[in-house]
């Protein structure tokens, strides 16, 4: 497994030259979230989706 150094060195070479820092940084915050949510998904930290949309609809007021 690669560092994390590695990870987002590897991230941000694959980016256009011409990329916006504010692309990379969506880009890097992109990859970690999509990390978490696999991290979070292997170890059983799920709901269904009917708990989901429980969640929504209650922030709907």
């Amino acid at each position: 497994m690669s560092s994390v150094k590695d990870k987002m060195t590897e991230i941000i070479h694959s980016q256009p030259d011409d990329s916006s820092y504010d692309e990379i940084l969506r880009e890097l915050i992109f990859e970690r979230i999509i990390e978490r949510g696999l991290d979070d998904s292997r170890s059983g930290k799920v709901i269904s989706d009917e708990e989901m949309k429980e969640r929504i609809l209650s922030w709907q007021g």
